[in-house]
C-alpha cells in the first residue's frame, strides 16, 4: 500500500504540493507565534542577568520596578549598603518613551544608573565599542538595536546626549532596547515637569497665602526649591557578598527598612507570570486557532483526495484487499502531508525569525513538540476521508 500511497501523490503531485505549501505557512506562523512566546521569556531573563543583581528592593507593597511603578528616596541605597551581607547597592530608573535623534524616534527603555565607579548594578555588563559613561552629565550609553552609533547625539526631554558607547543584547521585558544614561539626568527625564508646566507651578504657589505669609519669604523659596529638585528613583540594586543567603539577606532589609525585597527567582516569576502573562494567553489562543485550520485543510484536501479515487477503491476491495491497507494508504497520504508543511514550516520560521519585529526563538524542544503535533492532528484529520472510503460498497467498480 506504500506504492499506491506515493502513486496516488505522483498522480496529483500539483494539489498535494500546493497544499502543503499553504500549509507550511500556516505551521510557520505557529512555530513564530510559540518563538514569539520564548522571545518574550528570553527578554525578562536576559532583563535581570543584565542588571547585575541578587536582589531588587522597591517600595513597600509594589511589584516594581518593572511590573509597576515604584518610587523610593535616593539616599536609601546607603542604609542598605550597611546591612549585613550586602557587597554593593546602586540606585536605577526605568523609563520606557521615545529616544529621538533628528526627527527619527525609537522606542527605548532608558535607565539611569550610577557613574560613580564602575561595576555597579544597573550598569551595562559589557560594551561592544566605546567606552563607559565617566561623567555625571550628556552622556549615554546604547544598545546596537536603536541603531544609534558612536558621536550621535540623541534628545530625551529637553537634554541632549552623546553615545559613547554601544552594547549588545540590552532589552527590556517587551524587548525595547536600554539606553544607559547618568542617574541625576533619568530623574529629571522621568520626574521633572516641562518648563511651562514648573512656571505655572510656581505662579499658583505664590498666589496661595499658605505658602507665602507676611514677613515669611523663605517658606516660598522652600517650595520652588523642592519643585526643582527630584530625591527619588524607581528601585535599589543589590549585590551580597560570596556566599551570602538570599533570603536571609531579603528578609533582614524587610524587616528594618520597611522595603519590598525580591529575589531573582521571585522577579522572575513575577515577569513571566504576571507581567506577559496576558500575552502568552493571546499567543496560546491564535496557535490554537491556527492548529484547527491547519486540520481544517488537512482534513479537506485528503476527503477530496479520497472522494476522487472511489472508484479505485472500490476495485481494491472487490479484489480482496483489507480495509486495513485502505487506512493506511489514506493515513500515509496525511502523514506525507503534513511532513512536507511541517518541513516548509521549519524553514519559513528560521528565515523570517532574523527580521520579524519581536525577539523569535525558536527552541529545538519546541520542534520537536510540533512534529508530534503535527502527526497527530494530520492523523486525526484522515478520519473522515477513513470513514468514507471504508463505506465504499465494492459493486461500485463494476457499475457505472
Amino acid at each position: 500500500m506504500i506504492s499506491l500511497a506515493g502513486r496516488d501523490i505522483l498522480h496529483s503531485w500539483g494539489k498535494f504540493l500546493f497544499t502543503g505549501a499553504g500549509l507550511g505557512l500556516l505551521i510557520g506562523a505557529t512555530m513564530t507565534m510559540a518563538g514569539v512566546y520564548r522571545g518574550m521569556v528570553d527578554d525578562a531573563r536576559v532583563l535581570l542577568d543584565n542588571s547585575g543583581a541578587d536582589l531588587w528592593v522597591v517600595q513597600q507593597g509594589t511589584l516594581g520596578p518593572y511590573a509597576e511603578p515604584s518610587s523610593l528616596y535616593d539616599d536609601t541605597y546607603r542604609s542598605i549598603r550597611t546591612v549585613p551581607g550586602v557587597e554593593r547597592a546602586a540606585n536605577v530608573t526605568y523609563l520606557t518613551m521615545q529616544v529621538r535623534k533628528g526627527n527619527e524616534d525609537v522606542r527605548a527603555m532608558v535607565v539611569g544608573t550610577s557613574t560613580t565607579r564602575h561595576g555597579e548594578p544597573g550598569q551595562p555588563g559589557y560594551l561592544i565599542a566605546g567606552r563607559q559613561i565617566t561623567r555625571g552629565h550628556y552622556e549615554a550609553v546604547a544598545d546596537m538595536a536603536t541603531r544609534f552609533r558612536l558621536g550621535d547625539s540623541i534628545q530625551i526631554r529637553r537634554k541632549r546626549f552623546t553615545v559613547v558607547g554601544l552594547t549588545r543584547r540590552m532589552v527590556s521585558s517587551n524587548g525595547d532596547p536600554m539606553v544607559f544614561i547618568p542617574l541625576k539626568d533619568a530623574q529629571e527625564a522621568q520626574f521633572l515637569k516641562d518648563n511651562d508646566a514648573i512656571l505655572q507651578q510656581r505662579r499658583r504657589t505664590a498666589l496661595n497665602p499658605a505658602f507665602n505669609p507676611p514677613g515669611q519669604p523663605n517658606q516660598l523659596e522652600a517650595v520652588i526649591e523642592s519643585q526643582s529638585s527630584n530625591p527619588y528613583v524607581n528601585a535599589v540594586l543589590v549585590q551580597l557578598k560570596p556566599g551570602q543567603q538570599l533570603d536571609q539577606v531579603a528578609d533582614t532589609i524587610k524587616r528594618w527598612k520597611r522595603l519590598q525585597v525580591y529575589t531573582r527567582a521571585e522577579m522572575e516569576q513575577i515577569l513571566v507570570g504576571k507581567l506577559i502573562a496576558t500575552s502568552a494567553r493571546q499567543i496560546g489562543m491564535f496557535m490554537v486557532i491556527l492548529t484547527v485550520v491547519s486540520a481544517a485543510i488537512v482534513a479537506f484536501i485528503i476527503y477530496t483526495l479520497t472522494m476522487g479515487k472511489i472508484r479505485e477503491i472500490a476495485v481494491l476491495k472487490l479484489i480482496g484487499t483489507r480495509n486495513r491497507s485502505i487506512v493506511a494508504m489514506i493515513l500515509q497520504q496525511a502523514l506525507g502531508l503534513g511532513l512536507i508543511g511541517f518541513v516548509l514550516g521549519k524553514l519559513v520560521a528560521t528565515l523570517w525569525a532574523p527580521v520579524f519585529p519581536k525577539h523569535v526563538l525558536l527552541e529545538p524542544g519546541d520542534a520537536l513538540r510540533g512534529l508530534l503535533a503535527v502527526i497527530v492532528v494530520c492523523s486525526a484529520a484522515s478520519v473522515i476521508a477513513i470513514r468514507a472510503a471504508l463505506k465504499v460498497d465494492p459493486a461500485e467498480a463494476i457499475g457505472g
